[in-house]
């Protein structure tokens, strides 16, 4: 696979490999940041084999100073996708309810855990409902996997190292949340408001509709208009590292896979009252 395969896959594609004799290892990652748990969504019905895996527990460590969706701890990490079924070698398709930012992160996760094979269902369970796919309400019980978890593959920024990229004016770092949010006017769910200075602010809809990705050379055009330049650095952050991490996959297809996630993100940034913040609309570094 290349290109755009080795990260995305179509719901009939996805269809057929299902049928085939050596069929991928299939997660639900179903997830709302203000819930009710994905695990009721997949009770409901869901793509038949798949295996609910739940973010928040699963796939990230407990909250706190490090942020509300820190990276998880690898052994931790390492069980819960082999309960999961998940085996080296074998590849991995995650799926969420359509936005693509809970898939995203377990893409990513799984891809920094090692496991290269991983890759996202583009547009996630309503386009396979749509596409008439069928679904199913049985839970599998999938045989053990074997995967080891070798953290690292991908990178990764801590609060210092986002600073720095943020204001040395060789690179970029990439603010994916709302401008509102951004720009300090508002903020739901962390204490204060406002940016890292130096970071640019490129909300997720800018590159990504529905949980669906432009084609390459759009994608290359909106971060490049938001300053990210051939082979100089680019990070991006979020609220809590889900959105980014989509962001982190957005740059991956449009030729990035470089790109570093600050996985602490915003919820990380401000736990600490002596880092910095700035507001308005521009970068403030």
């Amino acid at each position: 696979m290349s290109g755009t395969d080795d990260l995305l896959v179509e719901p009939d594609r996805l269809a057929a490999e299902l049928d085939s004799a050596e069929p991928p290892t299939l997660l639900d990652v179903r997830w709302r940041l203000t819930g009710p748990p994905g695990r009721d969504d997949y009770a409901v019905g869901h793509l038949p084999g798949a295996v609910f895996v739940d973010l928040d527990t699963a796939l990230c460590g407990p909250p706190g100073a490090a942020g509300r969706h820190p990276l998880p701890n690898p052994g931790a990490l390492e069980a819960a996708l082999r309960a999961a079924g998940v085996r080296d070698g074998r590849p991995v398709v995650v799926y969420d309810g359509g936005d693509g930012m809970a898939a995203a992160r377990a893409w990513w996760t799984l891809r920094w855990a090692g496991h290269s094979a991983a890759r996202l269902l583009h547009g996630g369970y309503p386009v396979w409902v749509a596409a008439g796919l069928p679904t199913s309400t049985e839970a599998p019980e999938p045989a053990p996997g074997d995967v080891t978890v070798r953290p690292g593959a991908l990178p990764v920024l801590d609060a210092g190292e986002a600073a720095r990229l943020a204001t040395a004016g060789s690179g970029v770092l990439l603010d994916v949340r709302a401008a509102p949010r951004y720009r300090g006017e508002t903020e739901p769910i962390d204490p204060v408001a406002g940016h890292v200075p130096g970071a640019v602010n490129l909300p997720a809809p800018d590159y990504v509709t529905d949980g669906r990705f432009p084609a390459a050379a759009a994608l290359r055009e909106r971060f490049a208009a938001a300053g990210v330049a051939e082979g100089a650095p680019v990070g991006a952050y979020c609220g809590s590292g889900v959105t980014a991490a989509q962001a982190v996959l957005a740059l991956h297809l449009a030729g990035r896979p470089d790109a570093a996630l600050y996985i602490g993100s915003w919820s990380n940034w401000v736990a600490d009252p002596q880092r910095p913040v700035a507001t308005g609309p521009t970068p403030g570094a």
